[in-house]
């Protein structure tokens, strides 16, 4: 395969010393579609404006044919495809270009008319139009065959739009595709999955662009795409990102062909450095991001730092087909176990069924896994290629000049590390999970926000180092994602922090809660504070000692007592006391000292006359 993007200057000398143009400057025929006046929903605004500007510019660049309509029905957009392909089957070069709503229905693309109702999911094979209807009508040219789309829109029926089949996927933007047929490009106003921007004027950025660069006199139509890219990246904030897709051959395809001048002498022929004709051609590659795109690049550089690289890119592709694969196997297993339990079949066939589901399940996860891993591996490597780009002084750079004298530039712009950094800190920012500054230090501040950021929007993106796929992933977010924290004393509110008022009779508590206060009793006057009784501790005596205490005195105060009895009944005043008790001596009676005593034996007796 010759290498992209060069000509021999000998043989270019040669040309223009005979006057002879450059190839493809044969018939070219073009087709502009523009719909804003949609019945069923919110009509646009720039769509007719952006039509009638491709229309100028491209009967200004000298096509043969170029038919503008706009704010075609489904039936009248027919019948147009239809009449150009019948100017498409004698020419070279044939364009369609198309400004309006676009929509993504399981993996396939189409355009919306302006009488399109899309009531349910299926009614956009019958209301709308495919992509691949248009690609048939370009199909007889020659050399070119490029179709624009300037639909990278949120899909308008989104919220009315009924679901006749839950998996049925309704995608965001655009879907990624590849053209079947050869020499055929297909750019997207933003990259798949993503939606443009109308911008603030009467055009879109991307048609502005696109006025721009697309007829420039001898300019690759590959490198024009490029400069666009590079033209809607800075005025959008690189927040959108034209996209193409397809392949050409190794010859420069300009829309435009230089007008032949004769030269007194050949140009010098400019010294030829392999390093930087192996970067623009892996810039290519990496623009067309498809798999033989990367096949077709290590066939021309087999080995080399580049070399690895696109090994890198094309074992992502490889696992995230694997993955896609795994996917599809696993829905086809859970269709079978449930058909069959549905049918009520055998236990050792519902059996097996459930094993293979479980089986896909597993296959799944590790080709999700191995995706994960390349895509990672990918982003680290282009990361370093950018990192060397940006630091090596003898590096290529990214624009040259070709030897016609018009410059052109490479399909991806240099970006410093810093530039890198400072645009992920300032996305991080916008979805709520970077406070800092955009300084452009990827220091452990931004580590930390970027790790919040996988942790809620469900990402493992590598923290490390400020990637191109963490800027894409961040920027895909439309809305906050980090939630917000506030300090004690304030509450969220929306995208900000507000102080908490509590009413009269409330006060704010550790729970960040107005809780009502309670009144606080009045405080006793000390001379109202009641005596406090003391127990006399002087007594060291156990509780036993002072229950035996206790009954002696009760039974001293008994005797005492008995006494003052039997002097009342005349009993003498004798008491007799034994282990029982204690009484007085009856009357008539007296007490007797016979010795003796101890337990259960008294010492005294009474003896009565």
């Amino acid at each position: 395969m010759r290498n992209f993007f060069r000509l021999c200057p000998l043989l270019l000398a040669i040309a223009l010393m005979f006057g002879a143009g450059p190839a493809f400057a044969g018939k070219r025929v073009a087709l502009v579609l523009a719909n804003s006046a949609y019945q069923h929903a919110p009509q646009l605004a720039n769509p007719v404006n952006d039509g009638s500007v491709m229309a100028k510019t491209l009967k200004d660049a000298g096509f043969d044919v170029v038919d503008s309509r706009h704010d075609l029905t489904a039936l009248d957009t027919r019948r147009v495809l239809r009449d150009f392909a019948d100017s498409t089957r004698d020419a070279d070069i044939a364009v369609v270009y198309y400004a309006g709503h676009g929509i993504e229905v399981e993996g396939s693309n189409y355009l919306i008319p302006v009488d399109a109702k899309l009531e349910r999911d299926t009614d956009v094979y019958d209301e709308a139009l495919s992509l691949d209807r248009v690609l048939v009508a370009v199909e007889p040219a020659k050399q070119l065959r490029l179709v624009i789309l300037d639909a990278c829109r949120d899909n308008p029926f989104g919220r009315t739009m009924k679901r006749t089949l839950a998996s049925r996927g309704i995608g965001r933007g655009l879907a990624q595709v590849e053209p079947t047929s050869s020499n055929t490009l297909i750019a997207y106003s933003a990259k798949a999955g993503f939606t443009a921007q109308d911008g603030d004027g009467a055009n879109s950025p991307f048609t502005i662009a696109l006025s721009k660069h697309l007829t420039t006199p001898g300019l690759d139509v590959r490198r024009a795409f490029g400069f666009v890219r590079d033209d809607v990246l800075k005025s959008t904030g690189n927040k959108q990102e034209p996209f193409v897709y397809g392949s050409l051959g190794g010859e420069d395809v300009p829309l435009v062909p230089v007008k032949a001048t004769p030269v007194i002498a050949a140009a010098p022929a400019p010294v030829v450095n392999p390093q930087a004709d192996m970067r623009r051609d892996y810039e290519l590659a990496l623009q067309v991001g498809n798999k033989p795109a990367w096949e077709a690049f290590l066939a021309q550089h087999p080995d080399g730092f580049y070399a690895n690289l696109a090994k890198l890119q094309l074992d992502k592709i490889q696992a995230e087909q694997a993955h896609a694969a795994a996917i599809e196997k696993a829905k086809q297993a859970d269709a079978e176990r449930d058909r069959l339990a549905a049918l009520g079949a055998q236990k050792d066939a519902q059996a097996k069924a459930a094993a293979d589901a479980k089986a896909a399940e597993q296959a799944q996860l590790a080709a999700q896994k191995a995706k994960e891993q390349a895509q990672q591996q990918a982003a680290a490597a282009e990361q370093q290629r950018v990192n060397l780009a940006a630091t090596a002084p003898s590096a290529a750079p990214a624009s040259t000049a070709n030897p016609a004298g018009t410059n052109v530039a490479s399909l991806t712009p240099a970006v410093t590390p810093a530039d890198l950094n400072r645009s992920v800190q300032t996305e991080l920012g916008r979805v709520g999970c970077f406070s800092g500054q955009a300084d452009g230090n990827w220091n452990t501040s931004a580590q930390r926000s970027l790790s919040q950021f996988n942790r809620y929007a469900g990402t493992k993106l590598d923290v490390k180092v400020a990637s191109t796929d963490a800027l894409d992933t961040v920027k895909s977010k439309q809305s906050r994602v980090c939630p917000l924290v506030c300090d004690h004393g304030f509450k969220a509110d929306g995208d900000k922090c507000t102080k908490i008022v509590c009413g009269d009779g409330y006060a704010l508590n550790d729970d960040n809660e107005c809780e009502k206060q309670r009144a606080a009793k009045p405080a006793k006057p000390a001379t109202d504070k009641p005596a406090t009784a003391k127990r006399d501790d002087g007594d060291e005596r156990s509780a036993r000692q002072r229950r035996q205490s206790g009954g002696a005195a009760a039974g001293a105060a008994g005797g005492i007592a008995a006494a003052g009895a039997g002097r009342a009944s005349g009993g003498g005043g004798q008491i007799f006391c034994n282990d029982l008790l204690c009484r007085p001596v009856k009357r008539g009676c007296h007490l007797e000292y016979r010795g003796g005593g101890g337990p259960h034996v008294d010492a005294n007796y009474e003896v009565c006359n």
